[in-house]
């Protein structure tokens, strides 16, 4: 098991940033022209905000993640979990931006949602740090929630 805490930090970023460098990939590659056709909300952010707030939202969850496998108490069931979210994260990039599907998107956040409460709760029980890490990614993602169904419902 990864004990070395830098080591495990840098696998844990990796695995973590990947969600984001593949959804990166997607976003760049099938976003326009049609995302700037939609309408949006008028809770919608300006484009630039995405960035450095997944940028941060990421790094915070590396952190959590991390906190937790270096908690006395951790659990390897966990740790899957956070893996198998990872892997909704970057989904909902492709459904989204490269296929156009708004509604399975939709879809994609609710479980990815689902997911993140599940890991929430089971990091208050271990590391109250990796708890509260993850918390703004839980709002950041419910709003998420909100664009993505005004996304449907305008479009």
């Amino acid at each position: 098991m990864l004990k070395n805490k830098f080591l495990s930090f840098v696998l844990f970023f990796v695995i973590t940033y990947s969600a984001s460098f593949i959804g990166g990939i997607v976003t760049v590659t099938f976003k326009e022209p049609w995302y700037s056709q939609l309408l949006k909300s008028n809770y919608n952010p300006p484009d630039w905000v995405f960035a450095p707030v997944w940028t941060t939202l990421y790094l915070m969850m590396t952190v959590a993640i991390w906190l937790f496998w270096h908690s006395k108490n951790r659990d390897v069931n966990t740790i899957f979990i956070y893996f198998i979210h990872i892997v909704f994260n970057t989904t909902w990039s492709i459904v989204f931006f490269g296929l156009h599907q708004i509604l399975f998107a939709l879809m994609v956040l609710l479980v990815l949602i689902f997911l993140i409460i599940i890991i929430i709760q089971r990091f208050k029980r271990v590391n109250l740090v990796s708890y509260y890490l993850m918390i703004p990614y839980l709002l950041w993602t419910t709003y998420a929630l909100f664009l993505n169904l005004s996304l449907l419902i305008l479009n």
